[in-house]
């Protein structure tokens, strides 16, 4: 079944070996780990909830299982160490251009403001003696 690749080819070679299911592992090894991460990837950039992941994919709920077991295990975080070690930061920038602030947050003095029954009392012209 052919689906999406959200992995470059050089990227997968860098973590498929430390991934479980492969020869080093006890256990029923794994043909389709890139299957599963592609699948895992595509949840996390669709934001979309695991009953709608494409057949391409696999089960969902083989798929999330999986994720939940490889989460426990600590692989995720593998992973993630694995492609950030060496991450292209070329095209990230963050400068003022981009950033914006709310009007509040600029630091500018507030204004204080008035208690509403001082301002509804202002308004009928009604002086109060206390």
């Amino acid at each position: 079944m052919n689906y999406h690749k959200h992995l470059r080819d050089e990227q997968w070679d860098r973590i498929k070996e430390g991934l479980p299911g492969s020869k080093e592992y006890i256990g029923r090894s794994s043909c389709d780990n890139r299957r599963f991460v592609e699948a895992v990837i595509w949840i996390g950039k669709n934001g979309g909830k695991w009953r709608s992941l494409p057949k391409e994919y696999g089960n969902w709920n083989s798929t999330h299982r999986r994720f939940r077991r490889w989460s426990k295990a600590g692989v995720w975080q593998m992973i993630f160490n694995e492609l950030a070690m060496n991450a292209d930061m070329e095209w990230v920038m963050i400068d003022s251009t981009i950033v914006r602030t709310h009007q509040h947050a600029t630091g500018a003095r507030k204004q204080q403001m008035k208690p509403k029954r001082q301002k509804q009392v202002k308004q009928l012209g009604v002086v109060s003696v206390a």
